[in-house]
């Protein structure tokens, strides 16, 4: 026994060797929403988990509830943590006449299709063991035309059979404020996503953050539009629409993607607001192949400044122009080609305080071809995406990174080094995308020669005590 737990502790060893190669990318530091990736979805279309609360629930019909629920996204939990995400966003989850939960009936109450509050509890519990956040959605307007408070507070007529709370009125103030801090007060909510802003001042929007925030001082609070209002995080509409322009096709102008810069950390970036078209459908538009397009533009999403909000159905590439088309119940025997890039890309980021929150460059950006740094004084990344129809080089500059340096290709295992001419060229097949760490070239990597030379070591030695286990009882039977 003894033996087999020296070899067992023995065939260890090269494992650690591995971890540590390279070492972490940076120490843990208390988590802020700059830290989260986000991934966006609605209860109702993600996974059907309990039929017992589908009632008039149809998955055949795309305007009804199709049956999604809490105890459905417990249940898929792995799938979210399989692509790395640290939040989840569900949407609305009160009381609602639409599957999406945009058109309240009442803010007291959960919707009974989605389950009880019991299953909601055990919902957030379950994904904070795993250390993921969760932020639901506040419609400020368009909300039911049979809202319990119809009666009570001035409105006007809303987009189809919604209507608009009058954002003036110190009433509708006042009983919007205590209905969305008794929310956060009675569930352990991470975060509350304000929507359908447009006609609230900032100063209203303000005095509803205060009260958040004294409910829940840790609270994240988000905006679904654009807004002056204090925040900690919103879209930021013209980069989204840069990302879209750049990569929705092959060799674009990529000049729009200039405006990124580490100023922009705090905002949400997105390719898909599930308010809006999917992007697969203007790449089908453009004629383009949506799995090619997706991966380079996924690697841009989560290397780029910002906080990174994927809809659900991205791994599958979802189509549609609008909802309901675009709110399509997720079909999990799909092929998911992107979760895995989408998996190792949200690693790279959870592990690197540096792609999270480091300074940002834009190195190079042609037609295409972006090659951007994000550094900070513990570490230097380079990314290369080249969303063009040949094969592109860089000349990389030791001024950027130092000379004797060696790039580390963590997606691809590309390595580039400093050559003859002083320079680190980096060449990217066509629509192809590499994250590089910038690593000191110290020549031939002895951690891990030493862990290779060890694990065939350790594997012959492992196969000579087999083999002299089977020789004893072979010697011993012969005895017999």
């Amino acid at each position: 026994m003894k033996a087999k737990r020296l070899i067992s502790v023995l065939m260890l060893i090269p494992l650690l060797f591995a971890a540590a190669w390279p070492a972490s990318a940076s120490a843990k530091n208390e988590r802020t929403i700059t830290d989260e990736s986000i991934y966006d979805l609605l209860v109702d279309r993600f996974n059907n988990g309990d039929g017992r609360n589908d009632g008039n629930a149809d998955a055949q019909d795309p305007e009804a509830f199709n049956g999604g629920d809490f105890v459905g996204i417990s249940l898929r939990l792995q799938h979210i943590l399989d692509m790395g995400f640290t939040a989840v966003s569900i949407g609305p989850v009160f009381k609602t006449a639409s599957y999406d939960g945009s058109e309240v009936l009442d803010y007291t109450k959960l919707e009974d299709h989605f389950g009880t509050e019991e299953d909601f509890k055990d919902m957030l519990d379950e994904l904070h063991d795993k250390d993921i956040r969760v932020i639901a959605d506040f419609p400020l307007a368009g909300v039911s035309k049979d809202h319990v408070w119809k009666d009570k507070l001035p409105w006007t007529a809303g987009d189809g059979a919604t209507i608009d709370w009058n954002a003036d009125d110190a009433d509708v103030q006042r009983v919007l404020r205590e209905a969305m801090t008794d929310f956060v007060k009675k569930y352990d909510l991470d975060g509350i996503r304000l929507t359908k802003t447009d006609q609230y001042d900032p100063a209203v929007l303000d005095g509803f953050i205060g009260a958040l925030k004294k409910a829940s001082p840790d609270l994240y609070v988000l905006s679904g539009e654009e807004t002056e209002a204090a925040v900690d995080a919103q879209p930021n509409d013209s980069e989204m629409e840069a990302l879209r322009q750049t990569f929705v096709k092959v060799s674009p102008d990529s000049k729009p993607m200039d405006q990124f810069s580490a100023d922009g950390r705090g905002d949400l970036i997105q390719f898909d607001k599930l308010t809006g078209p999917r992007f697969t459908h203007a790449i089908v538009e453009e004629r383009m192949f949506p799995p090619t397009r997706w991966k380079v533009a996924v690697t841009a999403l989560f290397t780029l400044p910002g906080i990174p909000v994927m809809p659900y159905g991205t791994e599958i590439a979802v189509n549609g122009q609008k909802a309901p088309e675009s709110h399509p119940l997720f079909n999990f025997k799909t092929d998911m080609e992107l979760k895995d890039l989408i998996g190792n890309l949200n690693q790279l980021r959870n592990e690197s305080k540096t792609l999270r929150t480091g300074d940002f460059k834009m190195l190079h950006n042609k037609d295409g071809y972006l090659v951007y740094k994000i550094w900070d004084d513990e570490e230097t990344w380079i990314a290369a995406v080249n969303n063009t129809d040949k094969t592109q080089t860089y000349e990389l500059d030791p001024s950027e990174i130092g000379s004797k340096k060696r790039l580390r290709g963590l997606l691809d295992s590309d390595q580039i080094v400093e050559t003859e001419d002083g320079k680190y060229h980096v060449v990217m097949d066509r629509e192809l995308a590499e994250l590089y760490l910038v690593k000191e070239d110290k020549g031939f990597n002895i951690p891990y020669l030493i862990a290779s030379i060890m694990v065939y070591v350790l594997f012959l030695g492992f196969l000579w005590a087999v083999w002299r286990k089977g020789r004893a009882a072979r010697k011993a039977r012969s005895i017999k």
